[in-house]
C-alpha cells in the first residue's frame, strides 16, 4: 500500500484555451505556485494533463496554509485536497473510507463521480463509480446513494501513476498567471477603488508596480502606512511588489496658488498621470491602471477622463469603468481590502477639493489654466524626491 499523504490538485482555468504558447503559461503558473507555497513547507509541484499536483515532501508541511495560498494564485480555477492510492477498486474504497470518514459521518446521502484521465485503464468512469459506490454503500449503510442531489460527492480520478480520492474542490482565483499579461503601474490611493482595480488587472496576468502620492503635512504617516498595508494585502494574489512614493505637496500648493479652483482636481490628476508615466517608463512598464469609474465623481465624467488622459501616451487601463460602488465594495470585501480601505486617513485627493468642480471641462481651457505652472520643473522635482518600498506577503 502506498503512502496516504494528503496533497493538493489544482485545476487550470483559461490557460487551457491557449494555443501554441500554452506551455509558457503553464510554466509561469507552476513557478508562481512554487513561489507562493514556499512559506508553507517543502512541496513537489508539477503539471500533468491540465492539473498541477502539489505533493508535500516532508511531514511538517502546513496543508491548511498551502490550501489557502493555492486558492489565491491567479490561473488556478479550483483546488482540491486529495489522497493518492493504487489504481484498484479495493485501494480506492479503503482510501475513501478512511480519508472521508468525517464527511460520511455528517452526510445522509452520497454519490461517486469518476474521471478516467488514463484511457488505458480497463474500467470506464461509469463502471468505476458503480464499483466504488457499491462498496462504500455497504461500508456506510446509514448513508443512502443519491445520484441527483447528494450531501457528499466522492471524487475519484484515475491518472497515469495513481488514483486520487477527494471531496468537492473549492473555487480558486481564476484568471491568468501573473507575469503573462505584461507589466503595468497602478495608481494606488487609500480608497476602495484602486486596490480592486489593481487586483482585477493582476487577475488578467499583469505584473504590478504601485505609485502613491503623498502631500505632507496635509497627509499623515498613517495614510501612507494604510496604502502600504493595502499593497501588502494585494501581494497574496500578485506576489511581492514595489510601491513608489512620490511627494506631491509642492505641486498641489502651486496649483492652489495659480489655477482656477474648478480645475484643481483635474490639473492634479494630470500631474499624477505624468508622474506615473515617468515611473512606468523607468520600470519598463507598458500601461497605467487607475480605479476610475464613469460618473462616480466630477473628475470621472467622460470629458474629465479625456482631459486627464490627454497628458500620457500610454494605455490607461480602467477595469472599474462600468462598475457601481456596490459591486466594487463586494469585490473589496472578497479580496480582503475593504476594512483597510475604509480607515479614515486623508489621502492627497481629498486635501484641496474644489467646491464646484468642472464636470464638462474643455481640454483647451485646462491646458491654458495649467500654463501658469512650470510643469516640467515641478514634475522633475517630484520625481527627484521619489522613494520606494518593496512589499512582501
Amino acid at each position: 500500500m502506498m503512502n496516504n499523504n494528503e496533497m493538493l490538485l489544482l485545476k487550470l482555468g483559461e490557460v487551457v484555451l491557449k494555443g501554441l504558447n500554452r506551455r509558457s503559461f503553464e510554466d509561469r503558473l507552476v513557478s508562481n505556485v512554487r513561489r507562493r507555497l514556499k512559506g508553507c513547507g517543502s512541496f513537489q509541484v508539477y503539471i500533468r494533463q491540465s492539473t498541477i499536483y502539489v505533493e508535500p515532501t516532508t511531514d511538517n508541511c502546513d496543508m491548511e496554509a498551502a490550501h489557502a495560498a493555492a486558492r489565491q494564485v491567479f490561473g488556478v480555477v479550483s483546488v482540491a485536497r486529495a489522497v493518492p492510492c493504487e489504481k484498484t477498486v479495493e485501494a480506492i474504497v479503503a482510501t475513501a473510507r478512511t480519508y472521508l470518514a468525517d464527511a460520511f459521518a455528517a452526510a445522509k446521502s452520497f454519490k461517486v463521480e469518476s474521471k478516467r484521465a488514463d484511457k488505458q485503464y480497463p474500467m470506464n468512469s461509469i463502471q468505476i463509480s458503480q464499483a466504488v459506490g457499491g462498496d462504500l454503500a455497504e461500508l456506510f449503510p446509514a448513508v443512502a446513494v443519491d445520484v441527483h442531489n447528494p450531501d457528499l460527492t466522492v471524487y475519484v480520478e484515475i491518472r497515469e501513476k495513481h488514483a486520487y480520492v477527494h471531496a468537492p474542490s473549492v473555487p480558486g482565483a481564476g484568471g491568468l498567471p501573473v507575469g503573462m499579461g505584461g507589466h503595468a503601474v497602478s495608481l494606488l490611493s487609500g480608497g476602495l477603488d484602486s486596490p480592486v482595480s489593481s487586483w482585477m488587472m493582476a487577475r488578467r496576468g499583469v505584473e504590478l508596480e504601485m505609485v502613491h502620492f503623498v502631500s505632507p503635512p496635509y497627509t499623515s504617516q498613517q495614510a501612507q502606512d494604510k496604502v502600504l498595508e493595502l499593497a501588502r494585502l494585494l501581494t497574496a494574489y500578485c506576489g511581492r511588489m514595489i510601491v513608489h512614493i512620490v511627494p506631491f505637496t509642492e505641486i498641489q500648493e502651486e496649483i492652489r496658488k495659480n489655477c482656477p479652483e474648478e480645475y484643481f482636481t483635474l490639473i492634479m490628476r494630470r500631474f499624477m498621470m505624468r508622474l506615473a508615466e515617468a515611473v512606468a517608463k523607468k520600470a519598463g512598464a507598458k500601461a497605467l491602471i487607475t480605479g476610475e469609474s464613469l460618473g462616480q465623481v466630477a473628475s470621472q465624467t467622460m470629458m474629465a477622463l479625456g482631459v486627464t488622459e490627454d497628458v500620457t501616451t500610454m494605455p490607461v487601463l480602467r477595469p472599474l469603468i462600468g462598475m457601481d460602488k456596490v459591486e466594487i465594495i463586494r469585490i473589496s470585501r472578497e479580496i480582503g481590502t475593504y476594512e483597510t480601505s475604509i480607515l479614515p486617513y486623508e489621502d492627497c485627493c481629498t486635501v484641496f477639493t474644489p467646491r464646484h468642480p468642472a464636470t464638462r471641462p474643455n481640454p483647451e481651457d485646462v491646458r491654458k489654466a495649467e500654463a501658469a505652472l512650470d510643469v516640467d520643473a515641478l514634475v522633475s522635482r517630484a520625481l527627484g524626491g521619489e522613494t520606494w518600498v518593496r512589499v512582501k506577503p
